[in-house]
């Protein structure tokens, strides 16, 4: 077997070691990365964050639930923290960021926090605000951070009413900002009159329904 394709057979590997939420094969596999010279950029994103977007899809077509989820983002975790000592700073391309807070009034957080995973997962640098988030704590972790997307989860049709109020001081501010929300009460429709450029229905398809939102507030084709 050629280099290329030792270092395929690991990425695959990687991949599939995530969606089989084996936590000891996705180390095993990054040492051995590792040893090959694989860059653990490569690692992560062509093997870990490929299997953990095939886990988003399996959670789409409700073949995986919250547990196995979990379990994934765990094994995937695991490498990652053998990996990550490794990256060369510099060598990587600028990641996207995300500001990320359940809405006042609302203490839900396993919803965000499956969607946080996935961002993760995708690379992204995470600003992780919490629940119950007041409302001017969003633009303000924003202008903090510089983050290009702020993202705002709620569980409830009472706290859902906050959103438009998040929404408002932060396209007053900046209109480029990219604003997502998602929750269990909101639809498409009701986050577009709520003012905000995308909407996910749930975390596996919230990574790409970002950047579908980026896209477009960029004028770059979707």
């Amino acid at each position: 077997m050629d280099s290329i394709e030792i270092v395929k057979e690991i990425l695959k590997g990687l991949s599939d070691a995530v969606i089989a939420f084996d936590e000891e094969k996705t180390v095993e596999l990054a040492m051995t990365a590792l040893k090959k010279g694989i860059d653990p950029n490569d690692a992560i994103l062509k093997g870990l964050a490929v299997g953990m977007d095939e886990v988003g899809k399996l959670y789409e077509k409700q073949e995986y639930f919250v547990p196995e989820l979990l379990l994934c983002a765990d094994a995937m975790n695991a490498a990652v923290d053998v990996l990550k000592p490794h990256i060369k700073l510099g060598t990587q391309a600028k990641p996207y960021s995300v500001v990320i807070g359940t809405v006042e009034g609302d203490i839900h957080e396993i919803g965000k926090n499956l969607v946080i995973i996935m961002y993760e997962a995708a690379g992204w640098t995470v600003y992780n605000l919490g629940a119950d988030v007041k409302i001017p704590l969003f633009l303000d972790e924003q202008k903090r951070t510089g983050a290009d997307v702020v993202a705002i989860s709620c569980l409830m049709t009472t706290s859902m009413l906050a959103i438009p109020e998040v929404i408002k001081p932060i396209k007053e501010y900046d209109p480029g900002i990219t604003v997502m929300v998602g929750g269990a009460p909101l639809s498409r429709e009701m986050a577009m009159a709520y003012g905000a450029d995308g909407f996910a229905l749930n975390c596996g398809t919230v990574v790409k329904e970002t950047l579908k939102a980026l896209n477009r507030e960029k004028g770059r084709p979707e």
